[in-house]
């Protein structure tokens, strides 16, 4: 006979251990972006091996502090520890921590979400009451930052994955193609795109001032402004027609508000030469409540809760084709899954095809 009261016991029990493992996630955030922010992970990088004291002195900390941490991101695994209390970063962590030049690199996205998120999450109790919204653009250079270093490692996979599986277009920008960044933020792509392709002409193109301004001084600095183009404004209203080989979008259509997405994929058929690509590389919103429990969408969901307050809105896979289809593109429309819930979109422009 069931024991239906032990059987209640027993599945409350496990929906409170939730709440438990949820605040634990919450505290690693924090305590990882504090091992980024004081140099933590890349100081035991360096010295692999060290005691809290031996760090605690290198980097001016203060030391029963640091034993806290020490000990709290031992029992989460991010730290491994030797004999006399001597720690070393765990397997993996080098890269995905404490290396900003890694494609694995996660540190900006931590501090983004201790950074902004958080203070983003206050104004949520008005946002619901009012549907107020405060977007991206305009934020400080800081933000500009982070979201540069968050989002690099997706610019390498584009640069290195993605383009030279696309028929014919690695051999247009080699021969001297041109290709266009939409929503190019702080550069960074357009950096890598310019290395990778050194007798293409590599233009971006975002509203943002500050990260506009935050990538015309990185391009500099990197060497390649003879060879890279900042253009600020609206794709359909300034890009020349009939004149890129492909048009890049690396987690900027769900920032484009969806009365203007039509317009802006207008413009790219327009401004694309036949045969040119389209390549988007941004998370897709499930389009049902069966869809939001499965692991491809998870990270698309946690997107849309964090950009709420934005006014970011997430597409469904009907909703991107759809727009697809009405800009005009009439060609076959690739898609693939890319890492952690990210979808990889890629079409071209019909000889014939025009919006």
């Amino acid at each position: 006979m069931k024991d239906e009261k032990f059987e209640e016991e027993v599945a409350a029990k496990a929906q409170t251990a939730k709440i438990f493992e949820w605040r634990r996630g919450f505290d690693a955030i924090f305590l990882i972006s504090l091992g980024v922010q004081l140099g933590l992970f890349r100081t035991f990088a360096e010295k692999p091996g060290a005691t809290s004291k031996e760090i605690a002195a290198r980097l001016g900390l203060h030391l029963p502090f640091l034993e806290i941490w020490c000990t709290t991101a031992y029992s989460l695994e991010l730290l491994e520890v030797d004999t006399d209390s001597r720690f070393r970063l765990a397997p993996f962590w080098e890269s995905i921590l404490a290396n900003p030049t890694h494609p694995r690199y996660l540190g900006s996205l931590v501090q983004l979400l201790t950074e902004f998120a958080t203070e983003d999450f206050r104004r949520y109790l008005d946002g619901f009451r009012s549907g107020r919204t405060v977007p991206f653009q305009g934020r400080s250079n800081t933000f500009a930052r982070l979201v540069a270093e968050a989002t690099a490692g997706l610019n390498t996979v584009m640069v290195r994955k993605v383009l030279p599986v696309l028929p014919g277009l690695v051999d247009r920008l080699t021969r001297g193609g041109m290709i266009l960044d939409i929503g190019c933020g702080s550069g960074s792509l357009l950096i890598q795109l310019a290395r990778a392709f050194p007798k293409s002409r590599c233009v971006g193109i975002d509203i943002d001032p500050t990260g506009l301004a935050a990538a015309r001084l990185a391009i500099e600095q990197a060497g390649v402004s003879h060879q890279v183009e900042i253009l600020e404004g609206d794709v359909d209203s300034i890009v020349p027609t009939d004149s890129f080989d492909a048009a890049l979008m690396v987690e900027v259509l769900h920032e484009v508000a969806p009365a203007q997405r039509l317009g802006l994929l207008q413009g790219c058929v327009r401004m694309l030469r036949p045969g040119g690509w389209l390549v988007i590389l941004d998370e897709t919103y499930p389009s049902t409540l069966q869809e939001a429990r499965e692991p491809e969408f998870r990270s698309a969901l946690q997107t849309g809760f964090e950009e709420l307050i934005c006014g970011n809105v997430i597409p469904t896979r009907q909703e991107q084709e759809r727009l697809l289809r009405e800009a005009g593109f009439a060609g076959e429309i690739r898609r693939a899954l890319i890492g952690e819930g990210l979808t990889l979109l890629t079409t071209q422009r019909e000889d014939t095809q025009r919006a």
